[in-house]
């Protein structure tokens, strides 16, 4: 699918972080196998109140989606519903064949095209319905339309809108209590290893990390790990062993979703439940790309989740992609990040796993090695 990319940031915003957004855009956008054939900026310091992004710059880009064939239009803001809507519908009032999408639009459209899980899916459609809502009281046009719905014991005179949002309730509530089921039989597993004393971690990371790729290393199971956004999903769990320095211990780890900037709310409020079991681990890890000049930013961004989610248990931070940087660079983020005590590792070149596996030990067995 050819794609425009938009993104419309302050004047003051410097290129280095204006490239990292678009790529990061464009990522997401070939996640979704689609093909960029144009990236756009827009410089305002505030959206336009109607459209998002100003009329002369929206009329560019309808053009250029004609000249080219394009098929999506993908905004990388948030906008709000109206804004949207009112953007589809100018490019319809001018035959554009090109529909616009924000940001939260593409990340539930990759969500659904890579979930596989029965409960994932539930999970998918359950955050679009939440996204929906807002959207249909700018459905205007149909206001007018109306027809007769039988209605608990009679019929009823009803807009489109008040069936579609009766609907939505429906759908709503029975994906709800198929989500309990889920819920239950997890919640019976973890009782299960907490009897059996059995540890879990919960691995997480911003997007690019490679958290999938120091799963592989810690548990021998092959996991997806692509250059691609939220290329997990779900929750993949694996064994490790460690049995180095007369240690010895088995304990599963957990690996979910990416974390990354403007993560859409409903998401995260949809996906919980598949995170109880990594909100409920002893030990989480919380894996850094250390080659990456935003790093400071973006363990703010998923320690930030971590609190909206109620995430409070241990974690170690385990500073990935060592082997991009020079020695004087590490020693360099050891100085920066100390109050962070984090673990230096290289998932790909498999340097620093013992280390890390050590340092879990520890963390793992505070208590009992405490008494000694």
């Amino acid at each position: 699918m050819r794609t425009i990319i938009v993104d419309l940031a302050p004047k003051d915003v410097i290129k280095e972080d204006l490239d990292d957004r678009l790529s990061e855009l464009e990522n997401l956008v070939n996640t979704y196998w689609s093909l960029v054939v144009v990236k756009k900026v827009q410089r305002k310091d505030f959206p336009d109140y109607k459209t998002f992004i100003w009329s002369g710059k929206l009329e560019e880009i309808r053009i250029l989606a004609d000249e080219l064939n394009v098929e999506l239009i993908i905004i990388g803001n948030i906008l709000k519903p109206a804004q949207i809507f009112n953007i589809n519908t100018y490019l319809r009032k001018n035959k554009s064949k090109a529909q616009a999408w924000d940001r939260v639009d593409l990340i539930l459209n990759i969500f659904d095209l890579h979930t596989v899980t029965p409960e994932a899916k539930l999970q998918i459609e359950l955050a679009k319905i939440k996204h929906m809502w807002p959207s249909i009281f700018h459905m205007w046009w149909q206001e007018l339309s109306k027809q007769w719905a039988w209605i608990g014991t009679r019929w009823r005179w009803e807009t489109n809108i008040e069936i579609m949002k009766r609907h939505l309730r429906e759908k709503e509530y029975k994906i709800l209590e198929r989500l309990k089921v889920y819920k239950k039989t997890r919640s019976e597993h973890r009782k299960s290893r907490k009897r059996q004393d059995f540890k879990t971690i919960w691995v997480v990371g911003y997007t690019n990390a490679w958290k999938s790729s120091l799963m592989n290393v810690l548990t021998k199971k092959w996991v997806l790990s692509e250059d691609k956004l939220f290329a997990t999903l779900g929750t993949s769990v694996g064994k490790v062993f460690i049995d180095d320095w007369n240690l010895w211990q088995e304990f599963l780890v957990n690996d979910t979703i990416w974390f990354i900037r403007d993560l859409p709310p409903e998401l995260i409020k949809a996906f919980l439940s598949t995170l109880e079991d990594s909100i409920e681990s002893d030990l989480l890890l919380h894996v850094v790309d250390a080659s990456s000049y935003k790093i400071e930013e973006r363990i703010n961004i998923v320690d930030n989740i971590l609190s909206k989610i109620e995430a409070v248990q241990s974690r170690i931070y385990v500073f990935n992609k060592t082997d991009l940087l020079t020695f004087e660079q590490i020693e360099e983020l050891k100085i920066k990040f100390n109050h962070l005590n984090p673990v230096f590792i290289s998932a790909e070149e498999k340097i620093g796993i013992k280390e890390l596996k050590e340092r879990i030990f520890k963390e793992l067995n505070r208590e009992s090695l405490s008494n000694f």
